[in-house]
């Protein structure tokens, strides 16, 4: 019988891993012997956060990521044809959603092999959640275009989509550029248009505010280096 393919929710920050792993899920965790990563180094750091006495030397780890030539990911499900369980674990919060885990688990799926996803922190569930925008409606995004005339047309486009689909639009940017993709957001958008920020989610900084843009305007935060989300919506 063909082995399972865990997907292993990572913390979204310096978590403690008994605030947000089940014990049962913390055992599963440490028991597997063939792990998919995005990092190795910090994928280690990651299990010994979960268990001390985990033997990192037992582990086989697959690393892939943005640098992983794609011909040699089909070889990381070897070892679950064989009979063998295998975890994926992305740099922060769920794998598959936001991560290069989700080409191993489309290949496991085109191969009939059993995908179980283990329950963990997601930043973009958590951030529309405590968001108060729609959640019956919404559309992840990804990162805009970093160039700022893509970027600024990227903005209004999903910005009018919020208002008149009332279809909650996030993204995310990479957390140097959070106080530009601010600054363009508010630059942007209309005032009355309300922007969610959560940033440092499940952390002991974490911060999760909706007011409408000409609020933001007047106190922004600094969010430089901090993870964060970013959603656009309406009022209800």
């Amino acid at each position: 019988m063909p082995g399972k393919i865990y997907l292993i929710p990572n913390s979204l920050g310096n978590s403690d891993p008994d605030t947000y792993l089940p014990a049962g899920l913390k055992r599963c965790i440490t028991g597997l012997s063939f792990l998919v990563v995005e990092n190795v180094r910090n994928a280690r750091r990651f299990l010994k956060s979960v268990d001390h006495d985990v033997v990192i030397d037992d582990i086989r780890f697959f690393e892939l990521n943005k640098h992983t030539d794609p011909s040699v990911v089909t070889s990381f499900l070897e070892p679950v044809i064989r009979g063998e369980d295998l975890g994926i674990i992305s740099e922060a919060g769920m794998p598959g959603i936001a991560d290069p885990g989700a080409t191993l688990v489309r290949l496991a799926h085109e191969k009939g092999l059993k995908v179980v996803p283990l329950t963990g922190p997601s930043s973009i569930f958590l951030a529309l959640s405590a968001s108060g925008l729609n959640g019956q409606s919404f559309r992840f995004n990804g990162y805009l275009p970093i160039q700022t005339g893509e970027k600024t047309q990227a903005i209004r486009t999903l910005e009018k989509k919020a208002l008149e689909q009332d279809e909650t639009q996030i993204f995310i940017e990479t957390p140097y550029r959070n106080n530009s993709m601010m600054e363009e957001v508010c630059k942007t958008c209309m005032p009355g248009t309300l922007l969610t920020v959560a940033a440092d989610l499940t952390t002991p900084d974490e911060m999760v505010r909706t007011l409408p843009v000409s609020e933001w305007k007047k106190k922004k935060p600094n969010l430089h280096k901090r993870p964060a989300v970013f959603l656009i919506g309406k009022r209800g």
